[in-house]
């Protein structure tokens, strides 16, 4: 009798641990998704007035964004970060580079079929079948995990594939069609959003745990960057194969009388995309599942823990997709509208900063990667101080991807000289600065990015007659590219920092040894 009342104190304590780390998780989406949500409010009753049902379909979405990021992140890490931590060290284990190949590419594969952001990329995209643009995209982060992971087995630096990589996207962009190099470079930001990059850094990790030298923690970052040059190349390919032709289509505003019209939008959008996400997640489990039976043979808590964390992703997706969907990107297309059409549209540029200041914060995988950084580097790489960089970042590439939107101004202007600063600076800060740099271009421009921003540049671009496809589409590249300077710039802070502390470490030892 005593048997069964111990397993109910042991799944009480179990549920209460869980209900407190997600309470923690949802606070954190809270100061999250607050100031972006103030930002909207405080515009919609002065310069750019909101109609009340979008608005409070946009209220509803922010309260939906909150538990799903909770959600989210609790089920990343308990089911998608153990995942690619085991598989990782697994199949490096075996000693078989086949298998790392092999694995490495299906893996890769199945993670961005999965990943909602690229879902929503391609359906703003005109002209290109989803299936296509999505097919390509997968392609192309399979064939570049598997070169991340041979990177981190044969210890090559990053700095090194980095650039040849990107003389051959730049190289591949002198040949493409105009239209095709903003959508290339935003499939490359959107590929690494929250289902990609809690898998993809664990199994970064997991593969580095079974080098002994002292940079193999190091290492295990750079997977993500490789895996956003992926597939700008395989989008750059399919634009010389693929003519591509279409019009962009306008995102519809909700249309609701009352309240029960207004549920009954949302009540409409969950059972797409819980059956969107729900083809999302079951490739993973299933590669788990397989990968369980024939190779891992965890225990059976184990893996019900994972059981119980990918059902809390399931539901964190489903409710964060549905928000940002229904409720987030009608407001962002909407204000973009209203603020250019203003008088003094110039505007949109502090607003876009102010917006992609706060917006950073409310990335999925951004959490994930500062989280990562932190106990990696054992705190010398504070997270607040990952956070500050970030939002710096983003924000000024979101007030460049403005000026693009009034001007009309290349990407190109932008995204050359921004990735050369990016690689050169690479030579001069510490090796682990820029692993993470090249990540975090990679986490900062996630769904937030692709259904809010992306669209309020949309409807900005379309209210001042713009080209959407060459003008309003890159948001998301910019965004991905910001970083990669100001978590650098971090760097070479932190670098400079050390040598101060050294010098005066150096200076206290010699009037001791005077003494």
């Amino acid at each position: 009798m005593a048997l069964p009342w111990k397993k109910k104190m042991i799944w009480r304590e179990r549920l209460g641990r869980n209900r407190t780390i997600l309470g923690e998780k949802i606070r954190e989406a809270l100061a999250s998704v607050v100031p972006i949500t103030a930002i909207v409010l405080v515009l919609s009753f002065t310069v750019a007035p909101l109609p009340t049902a979008t608005l409070l379909a946009f209220l509803v979405g922010a309260a939906l964004l909150i538990v799903g990021m909770g959600l989210f992140t609790l089920g990343a890490d308990t089911a998608m970060t153990p995942i690619g931590e085991r598989v990782g060290a697994h199949m490096t284990r075996s000693r078989k580079l086949w298998v790392v190949v092999l694995v490495g590419f299906l893996i890769g594969v199945i993670v961005t079929v999965s990943e909602p952001d690229l879902q929503v990329l391609a359906t703003q995209v005109p002209g290109v079948p989803n299936a296509l643009l999505v097919g390509a995209v997968a392609l192309g982060v399979g064939v570049f995990l598997v070169i991340a992971l041979l990177r981190i087995l044969f210890r090559i630096p990053l700095s090194r594939i980095l650039i040849v990589f990107y003389i051959a996207v730049f190289g591949l962009t002198l040949l493409v069609p105009e239209d095709f190099l903003a959508i290339a470079f935003d499939s490359g930001g959107v590929t690494t959003g929250p289902m990609t990059v809690p898998f993809i850094m664990a199994l970064g990790l997991g593969v580095s745990s079974i080098r002994s030298d002292e940079n193999a923690s190091q290492d295990s970052f750079g997977l993500v960057a490789l895996c956003s040059v992926g597939p700008i190349l395989a989008v750059l390919i399919l634009a010389l194969i693929y003519p591509a032709a279409g019009t962009y289509t306008p995102v519809a505003l909700p249309d609701a009388a009352d309240s029960r019209a207004l549920w009954r939008l949302f009540e409409e959008g969950f059972p797409t995309y819980m059956e969107e996400v729900a083809v999302c997640l079951a490739p993973i489990a299933a590669f788990f599942a397989l990968f369980q039976v024939f190779a891992l043979k965890l225990k059976r808590k184990k893996v019900l823990k994972i059981a119980v964390g990918i059902l809390y992703t399931d539901l964190g997706l489903v409710l964060f997709l549905t928000g940002v969907n229904v409720g987030f990107m009608p407001a962002g297309s909407y204000l973009g509208r209203q603020i250019a059409g203003l008088p003094y549209n110039w505007i949109l540029v502090p607003i876009g900063m102010l917006m992609g200041w706060f917006i950073v914060q409310a990335e999925p995988a951004v959490h994930v990667l500062n989280k990562q950084v932190e106990e990696i580097t054992s705190g010398a790489i504070p997270g607040k101080a990952m956070c500050t960089s970030l939002s710096v970042g983003v924000a000024v590439s979101i007030g460049l991807a403005m000026v693009r939107v009034m001007t009309g101004v290349s990407i190109y202007a932008f995204l050359v000289p921004g990735y050369l600063a990016a690689i050169v600076m690479s030579f001069f800060v510490p090796r682990i600065f820029t692993a993470i740099a090249f990540d975090s271009g990679g986490v900062a421009s996630g769904p937030m990015t692709a259904t809010f921003l992306l669209p309020f540049a949309m409807g900005a671009c379309e209210a001042l007659g713009g080209n959407v496809v060459t003008d309003a589409f890159g948001v998301v590249a910019m965004v991905a590219m910001t970083p990669l300077l100001t978590i650098q710039m971090l760097g070479l802070l932190y670098q400079s920092k050390l040598r101060r502390a050294e010098a005066q470490a150096q200076v206290q030892d010699e009037e001791i040894i005077d003494l």
